[in-house]
């Protein structure tokens, strides 16, 4: 503390005051002269004890920071006193609350991220490995004319499953990013409906199944028509996976003063309640879901509604169907 040039300038302006009231007291008693030096110094003593006090607590708190520096952030130094340590130390707290908080964040980033990439690969891994194989089977000089085309067609379809997968991961990415700009249009859902069953239309009349749409025509949200279609599409898509032969589809949509309300059902075999907390989950895979599912569609939708100030849940009860309530907020 001695050392500090601040400190070494403070004492030399208390000595300087000192000094020139106890110079001017000579001009009066000595009475004056030993009152003013006592008084002098009381006032000095009490200034340098106070002091150094302040540059215990600074020096506590410089040993906190570096505590904190080295990775302990388990301590806590708040005051409920009041003053200006106080409440530096109280907002030292809060720093540190804040880099715990975005410590154990990242842990969660690098944890998912790296869970990420092993579901991916085990995603790749399978069609890649079959095509490998298809595809030394093809140099087979000896091989028939009908299992050539055979395995031509399952590598072409193992291609197009690889390339929705990498194209689904791009757009996720891009959500997860921030990258992705959702329009705030006004949206009219019957359109967006009907846009949106078109790719199922011939999937659903292959097993028969009936579709029902009800709703007003003058019902609408704000929000992007086009990334709104894509997760009613892969949300469709899932019901009509899952709906046996004959099933039907019901699609219903209204709007109040709080919002617009879009829900898709579906008579089919329903969801596991043991699964229900994990639909929307990156690479989840339901006890019911078929081999060719990755777990990627019922994410992507829930991401995309979500990031337009909107909600969606499900119920589903085993033999009896699912439903999806989604909601965009005012």
């Amino acid at each position: 503390m001695i050392r500090n040039r601040e400190f070494q300038i403070y004492i030399a302006s208390l000595l300087l005051i000192g000094g020139s009231a106890v110079f001017t007291a000579t001009f009066f008693s000595i009475g004056q002269v030993l009152l003013v030096s006592l008084t002098a110094m009381l006032l000095i003593g009490s200034s340098l004890i106070f002091t150094w006090w302040r540059y215990k607590e600074i020096e506590k708190l410089s040993g906190y920071l570096r505590r904190i520096c080295g990775g302990d952030m388990s301590l806590d130094i708040r005051d409920n006193q009041e003053g200006e340590l106080s409440i530096l130390k109280n907002e030292i707290y809060k720093v540190t609350l804040m880099l715990t908080e975005h410590k154990e964040l990242l842990k969660r980033d690098k944890v998912h991220l790296t869970d990420a990439i092993s579901d991916i690969s085990h995603q790749l891994k399978t069609p890649l490995t079959s095509m490998m194989v298809m595809a030394d089977l093809l140099g087979n000089s000896s091989l028939s004319e009908e299992k050539r085309m055979e395995f031509t067609t399952n590598i072409q379809r193992q291609l197009e499953r690889i390339e929705w997968l990498v194209s689904s991961l791009l757009k996720l990415s891009k959500m997860d990013a921030g990258t992705i700009l959702f329009k705030k249009d006004e949206v009219n859902v019957k359109s967006l409906v009907e846009k949106a069953i078109q790719p199922l239309l011939i999937p659903m009349d292959i097993k028969e199944q009936t579709l029902v749409i009800e709703g007003d025509e003058i019902v609408t949200f704000r929000g992007d028509s086009h990334w709104t279609q894509e997760a009613l599409i892969n949300i469709l898509k899932n019901g009509v996976e899952h709906t046996r032969a004959g099933g039907e589809l019901t699609i219903t949509f209204s709007e109040n003063a709080l919002f617009t309300e879009i829900v898709i059902a579906d008579n089919g075999e329903g969801i596991p309640k043991t699964d229900l907390p994990y639909i929307f989950r990156r690479f989840y895979r339901g006890t019911n879901a078929s081999v060719e599912s990755v777990g990627i569609g019922l994410a992507m939708a829930h991401s995309i509604v979500t990031s337009q100030n909107g909600t969606i849940e499900v119920k589903s009860e085993n033999g009896v169907g699912t439903r999806f309530h989604i909601k965009f907020y005012k």
